[in-house]
């Protein structure tokens, strides 16, 4: 239910700054960038199977086993903040592929 929440108030901040792009540029193209690049975003953040990406990085590229499962079922109930926990790969990554794309979203946009 929290991660509808989250989905829903993300969709509704991505058309608030759509509406702003448009009113901005006037542009229909750049205003469909931005809520492309907006969705790309949301769903980069919001979508993942954070049961597979919450274990050590080195263990990617295997499927999640059950004896995992089941220990991610059991911290998530022993603990509310399991999906907010900072791994520095994942920082890394997301800081390097986002940060491009706002930079080329804004050299669009004020274009």
């Amino acid at each position: 239910m929290a991660e509808d929440a989250a989905l829903r108030s993300s969709t509704v901040c991505l058309a608030v700054i759509m509406v702003i792009v448009g009113i901005w540029t006037l542009s229909l193209k750049k205003m469909m960038v931005t809520y492309m690049f907006g969705m790309l975003g949301i769903a980069g953040v919001l979508l993942p199977d954070w049961d597979f990406f919450g274990r050590d990085y080195s263990r990617w590229c295997y499927p999640v086993t059950a004896e995992e499962r089941d220990r991610l079922a059991a911290l998530a109930q022993r603990s509310r903040l399991r999906r907010y926990r900072i791994y520095p790969m994942r920082v890394v990554v997301y800081t390097t592929i986002y940060g491009y794309g706002l930079y080329k979203w804004w050299e669009l946009i004020s274009s």
